[in-house]
């Protein structure tokens, strides 16, 4: 599927919208223009990473993901909960509870995808051993950050490790050993991931990196939780499923999970959108040279932090602290020694399709035309007030030039632009009022 014409999660809900300008200041690449009293996002800049979910105070912006009963379009239905899921519960004494639930509202089956994190951190670390690789390596687990490269940071794509993320290796695993085990075809099962983010969803529809998802649909974690609560609430004094991950692969939920366990020495992990864009920009200037693995999550506090979780992020990741230093103490295992080499080399772990830029910041296609463009765009900056008010419809004056270079707006929208016309227009009116009173009195 083109990048051009890709499937969003995150929509606009025109009848709630009141053209506040909250989401136009927060967007991060800059793909929300505010017109005729109502928001537009722009297509082509939108990564799905949900800030303007998180801004809006009239709940304008929502998100699309399919809805719990969309299982029962399959014969067979396989859950695949993000770690994040168990943060969702308070004082949880045993994951295996939340895996049981979810086969009590109606999962025929249950795979982690912190046992595939565990894989791909396994898959990653042997990528790091190659010395003619970028330095740092990238990860691609968090979709928003790898289309944000794609966006803004062109450059940056040779640095994303070509490896599918723990979403996918769990859908592919899933679904083939179910078929084995119970003897039916790939067809009649549905996998379905429960997500904290809208990205995974568009990540879902629109792939990065490969031609197809093996996953089937994404339901939101906040929709499961609602129905999985009084069932995880029931189990407390039963025994629930046993958890096939490490702690290494249930910390992949908060930020330092992934690096903590692929390179704990040399290795950076940033959490929110705004301050990825900021390490990202040093990373593509040189400035960490000794940088070896790059984790970026768009949500603060990781994926504890999505758009589509129940509790607060900050209580979450501590939930997840707490399941992890529970997990290390039943069995705390060497993190290259979790996953046995036969898992590693039965499932194909490596990416199908080039990741290629998503060229929305260009001018023109043209060289020499985008050229013209550009000095056109810096002749208008100059005449700007450099205010960044949003009060034009665009985030920036910046944005404003390119907007007007681009067809979409004329300087007049400017406010301030228009309030020194008006000026000028009253300052002629009187010049001519006492011009008119001078020729009287002359008569």
């Amino acid at each position: 599927m083109s990048e051009m014409k890709r499937f969003h999660s995150v929509r606009l809900d025109k009848k709630l919208c009141k053209g506040c300008t909250n989401c136009l200041m927060h967007c991060p690449t800059e793909a929300i223009r505010v017109h005729d009293g109502r928001a537009h996002i722009i297509d082509e800049r939108c990564i799905d990473c949900g800030e303007c979910i998180r801004v809006c105070d009239y709940h304008a912006k929502i998100v699309e993901t399919d809805p719990l009963e969309s299982i029962r379009s399959f014969k067979y239905s396989i859950a695949l909960p993000a770690p994040s899921l168990y943060a969702q519960f308070r004082n949880l004494k045993d994951i295996g509870y939340v895996l049981a639930g979810l086969k009590k509202i109606g999962f025929d089956d249950v795979f982690e995808v912190a046992r595939a994190a565990d894989i791909v951190s396994c898959a990653i670390r042997d990528k790091l051993r190659d010395p003619t690789l970028p330095r740092p390596l990238i990860s691609s687990a968090c979709p928003t950050v790898v289309r944000l490269i794609q966006v803004r940071f062109p450059d940056l794509i040779p640095n994303i490790v070509d490896i599918r993320q723990p979403m996918e290796v769990a859908a592919d695993i899933a679904r083939t050993e179910f078929c084995k085990k119970n003897g039916c075809s790939p067809e009649e099962v549905g996998v379905f991931f429960i997500t904290p983010c809208p990205a995974k969803m568009t990540a879902i529809r629109s792939p990065i990196g490969q031609k197809k998802s093996c996953v089937d649909g994404a339901i939101s974690m906040m929709e499961i939780y609602r129905v999985l609560r009084p069932h995880v609430a029931k189990m407390q004094n039963e025994e629930g499923l046993q958890s096939r991950s490490t702690h290494y692969g249930i910390g992949w939920a908060a930020s330092n999970g992934e690096s903590r366990v692929v390179c704990p020495d040399d290795s950076l992990s940033v959490d929110g959108i705004h301050n990825c864009i900021r390490v990202l920009e040093e990373i593509e200037n040189d400035k960490f040279g000794d940088l070896v693995f790059f984790e970026g999550n768009a949500c603060v506090g990781g994926c504890v932090g999505g758009p589509l979780v129940y509790e607060n992020n900050y209580v979450a990741k501590n939930n997840i602290r707490k399941l992890v230093s529970a997990a290390k103490a039943k069995k705390n295992e060497d993190p290259a020694q979790a996953v046995p080499v036969s898992m590693m080399n039965k499932y194909d772990l490596y990416m199908d399709e080039e990741i290629r830029p998503n060229p929305v910041m260009k001018l023109d296609e043209d060289m020499h035309a985008a050229m013209e463009k550009m000095e056109r765009m810096n002749k208008i900056i100059e005449g700007l007030p450099g205010y960044d008010c949003g009060s034009c419809g665009s985030p920036t004056c910046r944005a404003f030039a390119e907007d007007i270079v681009r067809g979409y707006f004329t300087e007049n929208a400017c406010i301030h632009k228009m309030r020194e016309q008006l000026k000028i227009m009253a300052q002629r009116m009187v010049d001519l009022a006492q011009i008119s009173s001078y020729e009287e009195k002359k008569e």
